[in-house]
């Protein structure tokens, strides 16, 4: 009999603390005097947060609140994962993409990827970290097939009918007026439009207005200029900006992001982690190896202001004088002399690792995967403070040489240039 009231009162308790976590899932958007405001749990809940679900403790120790994914992939150990650190999730639905085969002018092919995501829905709509739902994400990209938003509002449409606790978003490639009016018209179970854009952030709250979209909006990427709108070699390769430039660039984004009020309810900064795309620093806030960029620095500032050791700050990298926006060719065989100037706020010992590679020939659109190019051998003729000198290679085209500076903390500044080889 004691074992029975046991079993009872563990059941009791377990039930009581199931419906307690169920109580604190509800996500919902109210309207203010002057737009809108997320609430969760009925608290204002103005996201800081970064797309990607690696390095959790840093984004909790800067003050991040939320991660955002473009899949299920490993949903349950990300929302696990996230839920333990206090940290929410936007759970993406990856809808297919007319670029990549998908036919919207298929009814089974939408009528199997529609039972898909019923599964998925139903399978984690009560889970703690969930925040909101990402339908999407960029299907507007090379797209021709106006239908693919019937199909987003579909499964916006059974989301509201299987989950009414959290909202909805679906994502497009930058804003332009035809997106807008089609997902107005179109999508009305959508409630939050996510924008992905780079170098035209300083722009984007008045393009929202102009273009007449009338409910929240969230900025679901964000981070330096892009390489479609960067810079580019008279060979026709983009010129990436250093650890410290894009540092700057997040700066000036992030006042851009926060100063809308009224319609934008947070963002998630792009890429929490690391990935290959045109090179292999170009959008990633840390390296391969796990180290953090200033960038990270930079929003320890605007979220949380925690007293933090800093990444070392590259002022400077240039070739044989010449700065990397001026299309620097060389001889084969002949001396490259790469000089920096770098400074650490922590006076930090610092070690340099550099890094020579062929320009990348696996280059996609819309962050598809790209194989990294190999590392080439390089001889080195001159190490000194502030300089290293190598031969350039023998075989003629174009390369890039990668610079990396680490301190002992887990903290890196990144560069390259690059040139071509005739």
């Amino acid at each position: 009999m004691m074992k029975f009231k046991v079993f009872l009162l563990a059941f009791f308790i377990s039930s009581f603390c199931f419906s307690q976590i169920k109580d604190i899932q509800k996500t919902e958007i109210i309207k203010t005097k002057n737009g809108f405001q997320l609430l969760r749990n009925g608290s204002p809940y103005y996201v800081n947060g970064a797309g990607g679900d690696s390095h959790l403790d840093v984004l909790k120790s800067i003050g991040g609140n939320s991660i955002r994914t473009w899949g299920t992939d490993n949903a349950q150990k990300v929302l696990d994962e996230a839920y333990a650190k206090g940290i929410s999730v936007c759970l993406g639905l990856w809808v297919g993409h007319e670029r990549h085969g998908f036919n919207y002018n298929d009814e089974y092919a939408i009528t199997a990827q529609l039972e898909a995501f019923e599964q998925d829905i139903l399978k984690y709509k009560d889970h703690p970290a969930l925040l909101m739902w990402a339908v999407g994400n960029e299907v507007d990209l090379f797209y021709k097939n106006f239908r693919v938003w019937n199909a987003i509002e579909d499964i916006a449409k059974m989301i509201k009918e299987l989950d009414p606790n959290h909202p909805t978003m679906t994502v497009t490639a930058g804003i332009e007026p035809a997106e807008v009016f089609m997902i107005k018209t179109y999508c009305p179970s959508i409630d939050i439009l996510g924008i992905n854009t780079y170098g035209g952030i300083q722009n984007l709250s008045d393009a929202v207005r102009m273009y007449g979209w009338e409910k929240p909006y969230m900025v679901t990427e964000w981070g330096p200029y892009g390489h479609w709108e960067s810079p580019m070699t008279t060979w026709g390769v983009a010129i990436e900006a250093t650890s410290k430039e894009k540092a700057d660039f997040r700066e000036l984004a992030y006042k851009s992001i926060s100063k809308d009020v009224d319609l934008c309810l947070g963002s998630y900064a792009f890429l929490w982690g690391y990935k290959q795309e045109q090179t292999p620093t170009w959008y990633g806030l840390f390296t391969k190896e796990g180290n953090a960029t200033q960038s990270v620095d930079i929003l320890n500032s605007h979220w949380k202001g925690n007293f933090r050791n800093q990444a070392p700050i590259l002022h400077s990298f240039v070739l044989n004088d010449q700065d990397k926006k001026e299309s620097i060719k060389v001889k084969r065989g002949k001396d490259c002399s790469f000089t920096y100037s770098v400074t650490d706020a922590d006076n930090d010992s610092l070690t340099y690792d550099f890094q020579l590679m062929p320009e990348s020939t696996d280059k996609k659109a819309g962050g598809d995967f790209e194989k990294t190019p190999e590392s080439i051998s390089f001889k080195v003729t001159e190490n000194s403070e502030n300089k290293v000198v190598i031969k350039a290679p023998s075989i003629s085209g174009p390369y890039r040489f990668f610079i990396y500076v680490h301190d002992n903390n887990k903290n890196v500044a990144t560069a390259n240039i690059p040139f071509y080889v005739k």
